[in-house]
């Protein structure tokens, strides 16, 4: 495992990332479940996503939270840690509000009742599974597979 987080992996979960923005997030020291988000997408961010949510919301109290992804292939997992806080920045608000947010918000980006939340990444752990050809074959013949063979997990900021 390593501390650092390399380029190659942070790389890869980000593209995936960008591919299927969707977590599954919960409030720390919560009883309630996590629930679906989908995440709106900053390429000039450092470490930070948002979120655009209802007052009601399970994670609308903000606070401590964890995240949890897979890409659409099954291959990037990745297990978010920071902190939620309400973004009331009208700027932000308006970058992030589009089609498909207002889908979901038909009363408009000015609507009293939805939150715009700011997920501030502190550390993630990543893990990507992208079987060798050794490791392929050994799958299709039921026989034990190495770690090497299976892929790569980092620990650190992404």
């Amino acid at each position: 495992m390593e501390n650092n987080m390399n380029k190659e992996i942070r790389d890869e979960f980000w593209h995936a990332f960008a591919d299927s923005p969707f977590v599954m997030i919960r409030l720390e020291g919560s009883s309630e479940h996590a629930v679906p988000m989908t995440a709106q997408l900053d390429k000039d961010a450092r470490h930070e996503i948002w979120f655009f949510a209802p007052r009601g919301n399970r994670i609308a109290a903000a606070g401590e939270a964890m995240a949890q992804f897979v890409s659409k292939g099954h291959d990037v997992f990745a297990c978010l840690h920071g902190h939620l806080i309400e973004d009331t920045r009208q700027d932000i608000r308006d970058k992030h509000w589009n089609n498909v947010v207002e889908a979901w918000y038909p009363n408009g980006k000015h609507d009293p009742n939805i939150l715009l939340l700011r997920f501030e990444i502190h550390d993630a752990e990543v893990w990507t599974a992208d079987l060798s050809m050794m490791g392929k074959l050994k799958l299709l013949t039921g026989s034990n597979i190495k770690p090497s063979q299976a892929g790569q997990h980092a620990v650190g900021n992404v």
